[in-house]
């Protein structure tokens, strides 16, 4: 995604701005239409996204244009540049935020709703583009309940706006004239895509919502501009680079999915097709056609819009509803066409020609006053009281963790905190992924009364097999050392040789992927020897178990070793999901049957059977306590027992403490006694 910015239309343009192009117009309908039907799942639109970096050209390529001329006449102001780029994005986008905040007063849990809060501060400072990337990648499930989510985008264009005009008013000085300007921007945009490459390799949140590797895309289209007339002088030319710019476009949003790496050297594939449109500057029925030309026109508005209401059908649970969908779509497309009536096109006319202060005071007092009240929902925690008290309970299971989990769960590095709990001596190790962080009160709770302490050795999203390494290593922006922690465990492990141990974890997500995203993926995150999967095949499961089994049997020789069956997945989170359903009268009933359960973990409880068998492991099976015959549900009397998709709550893993109290029963091992 991307902001549009408000095309500059005939009747909102200064003399300082750039004339209007209707091919530029009809080229921003063809980008919003592709991240709308995008983010609606509309099949064939699989890399609708690219729109974006259609939009970032197009933006760069006005932006140089307007800094550029006025720089050659010798009137360009930069606050008056700063102002102009305000007056024209922050009206709508204010409102915008402004009926959420509102709307969510009614409608959204105190979680969300201090979730909104706090993103639309961030949006309206132009930062959200910073604040969700360090949340999560923007493929990623959670993402899509984010109101705010597409104002990353206008965050990276403003800031981009921040800076061009600095970069090229200190050129001008130095060197008067396009030619420094071109070779400039040529250098900047190769060490931008070089930082893209680059990035998107080790970092790709990081790559995906940062201006440094998304500049590339902006001074793409400055160059266009400062390139003049030099590539597209004759009619056939302009014609050919036409035609090729919108195949490279429209082949972008077909071929490219969610699953392609981006942006990276993949971009190149839409920028490439912007730039040539624009090389071309051609009246076409392709761009100049009256469709083109009115979605074009409320572009901006089209984007601000379509997103909410394709989080609304998220919430509701209707975003695979194919009449929810199509009511979306007409949904989204009458709201901005209202806003491109009632705010774009009134709010340019009553700012246009006013005094420098009164335009600033008006723009700046609106912003001033919805980030004032977005703040105050942030900091007052979503204003908890507004629903019902079961409603809030099961709401406030999202947030119901272990105290101590940050300090104790590893989620970079090599090593884990291996905090103590229940007593000053060590006695146990539970050691596995983040699912170990998630029942560790239940392990703590089931010992009787005394000195026994439980050491939690645990790594984000990095079960307990060392032999085992990751395919992609990369987690929301931090590098995992899957690898380097096992050892460690294993070392840890080592040192106390007789002590007892209790493996558990989501050995499934490594296997076939996380359920939440796709239930039913099957792409492996891990490898054991030089072979890699490309899916997970029989065989691969079986390299798994066997891998799994070994680690069990290598332990058991000098202790005595627990395993616990997998936790059951939830297809989505279940505190959003049962409180949302609750407080607005819906079925909020969730589960999932044994037999989705026993597709994903069939494999592990065979693994963990044979290890049983082999070597004596004791079995610890959870899901006699959390499912009832077929069905594995998500709460108990409407509380939820999960905190996210997959991970209980402090309440569920304290239900858990008969299914634990083994592990506290096993005396230590002799080494003597082997």
């Amino acid at each position: 995604m991307t902001t549009v910015a408000p095309p500059l239309t005939p009747t909102a343009r200064s003399a300082s701005e750039t004339s209007f192009r209707q091919d530029i117009n009809g080229l921003r309908a063809w980008a919003v239409v592709a991240v709308v039907l995008y983010h609606f799942d509309i099949p064939g639109f699989n890399g609708g996204f690219a729109g974006v970096d259609v939009f970032f050209v197009i933006s760069g390529f006005l932006m140089t244009q307007i800094i550029c001329k006025a720089l050659n006449r010798g009137d360009f102001s930069l606050t008056a540049f700063y102002l102009a780029r305000a007056v024209r994005i922050i009206p709508a986008l204010a409102i915008l935020c402004g009926v959420l905040l509102a709307a969510g007063w009614f409608a959204l849990l105190p979680q969300d709703y201090k979730t909104l809060g706090s993103h639309t501060t961030y949006s309206l400072a132009f930062l959200s583009n910073v604040e969700y990337w360090l949340e999560a990648g923007y493929f990623d499930t959670s993402s899509h309940e984010k109101w705010l989510l597409h104002t990353w985008s206008l965050s990276v264009e403003w800031q981009f706006y921040l800076v061009l005009p600095l970069v090229l008013a200190a050129l001008w000085r130095l060197a008067p004239g396009l030619r420094a300007q071109r070779n400039a921007l040529f250098l900047l945009a190769c060490a931008s895509l070089a930082a893209s490459i680059w990035t998107t390799a080790s970092s790709p949140s990081t790559a995906f919502f940062l201006l440094h590797t998304r500049a590339w895309e902006m001074l793409a289209g400055g160059l266009v501009f400062l390139a003049g007339d030099a590539f597209a002088a004759s009619p056939n030319r302009r014609r050919l680079f036409e035609a090729i710019g919108l195949v490279l476009i429209a082949v972008s949003f077909v071929v490219f999915d969610a699953g392609s790496v981006w942006p990276s050297w993949r971009a190149l594939a839409p920028v490439l097709g912007a730039m040539l449109v624009l090389m071309a500057a051609r009246h076409s029925v392709w761009t100049g056609n009256r469709a083109a030309q009115w979605l074009g026109d409320r572009s901006y508005s089209l984007y601000l819009w379509h997103w909410p209401v394709h989080v609304v059908l998220v919430y509701a649970g209707w975003n695979e509803n194919v009449l929810a969908i199509a009511a979306g779509l007409v949904l989204s497309t009458l709201l901005g066409a209202l806003s491109y009536a009632w705010i774009e096109v009134p709010s340019r006319r009553l700012l246009h020609g006013r005094r420098f202060s009164t335009r600033a005071v008006t723009v700046g007092g609106l912003l001033a006053t919805i980030a004032l009240c977005s703040t105050g929902v942030w900091f007052l925690k979503g204003v908890k009281g507004r629903f019902a008290p079961d409603v809030e309970l099961a709401a406030a299971a999202a947030d119901d963790v272990n105290p101590r989990r940050a300090a104790c769960h590893a989620t970079g590095g090599a090593t884990s905190p291996a905090c103590l709990f229940g007593g000053t001596e060590r006695k146990l190790f539970v050691v596995g992924d983040s699912h170990v962080a998630s029942i560790i009160s239940g392990v703590v709770a089931a010992q009787p009364a005394g000195n026994a302490g439980v050491v939690q050795l645990s790594y984000d999203g990095c079960v307990f097999v060392p032999a085992m390494r990751q395919l992609r290593p990369q987690r929301f922006g931090a590098r995992n050392d899957c690898k380097g922690f096992n050892d460690w465990a294993a070392a840890q492990l080592a040192a106390q040789p007789t002590l007892p141990v209790l493996l558990a974890g989501r050995y499934a997500r490594s296997a076939f992927g996380p359920y939440e995203r796709s239930p039913n993926g099957a792409t492996p995150e891990v490898y054991f020897t030089d072979k890699r999967y490309p899916s997970t095949t029989p065989e691969f499961l079986h390299e798994f178990g066997q891998q799994l089994t070994a680690t069990a049997c290598t332990l058991a020789k000098t202790r005595t070793v627990y395993m616990m069956r997998p936790i059951p997945e939830m297809p989505v989170s279940v505190p959003q999901y049962v409180a949302r359903r609750m407080a607005w009268g819906m079925d909020s009933s969730l589960s999932v049957t044994r037999a989705e359960y026993m597709r994903r973990n069939a494999w592990v409880w065979q693994a963990q059977d044979e290890a049983r068998d082999r070597c004596g492991i004791v079995i610890l099976d959870p899901t006699e306590q959390l499912c009832r015959g077929p069905v594995c549900n998500s709460t108990r009397a409407g509380r939820p027992l999960y905190y996210d998709y997959g991970h209980l709550n402090e309440y569920a893993s304290k239900l858990l403490s008969p299914v634990f109290a083994p592990v506290h029963r096993a005396p230590e091992k002799r080494l003597s006694a082997q």
